[in-house]
């Protein structure tokens, strides 16, 4: 179902959680859980994931994590400030020690000059670090789109869990 570089990567993550005795959480807008997905596609994601929140709509980033209205309002719910917020939510949300969170453009329509169509803001916070945000703008259709998104979050969660 996803590409088999994506199932060595979560069994990396999970050999690394398990060494640092972490468990995941994450809260997920532009892949609609697409990234809980592969996760959970890896035999033993019960050991390292908590929980995951698909947070499409900005009432259920406010309800679910406790991204400030304001917040979304000021910056947009694509921004660097929510990707932000939503990392640091999942994590006060649930059992986890570290999360990853991804809001995004993933087209066709949607994009501006200012947030055109593929970018993607992403965050990993983890208990006691500063939490990480990136910012990328990715190629090609929605599905092609999507899955740069889980690659560039599993990575991102990989360099933050070691």
């Amino acid at each position: 179902m996803y590409p088999e570089i994506l199932y060595v990567m979560v069994e990396d993550l999970f050999e690394t959680c398990r060494e640092q005795n972490l468990k995941l959480a994450l809260a997920e807008s532009c892949t609609g859980g697409l990234i809980a997905g592969c996760v959970t596609s890896v035999a033993g994601s019960s050991e390292v994931l908590d929980r995951g929140f698909v947070t499409y709509s900005n009432d259920a980033k406010s309800e679910m994590l406790g991204v400030d209205e304001d917040l979304i309002e000021t910056h947009g719910a694509v921004s660097e400030e929510v990707a932000i917020a939503m990392a640091e939510g999942a994590l006060m949300n649930s059992d986890a020690q570290i999360s990853l969170s991804v809001t995004g453009i993933a087209g066709p329509g949607g994009g501006t000059d200012e947030k055109p169509v593929g970018l993607v803001h992403m965050a990993c916070a983890r208990e006691g670090q500063d939490t990480v945000h990136q910012c990328h703008i990715f190629n090609g259709d929605r599905d092609r789109v999507r899955i740069q998104t889980v690659e560039s979050g599993l990575k991102l969660l990989l360099m933050n869990a070691e």
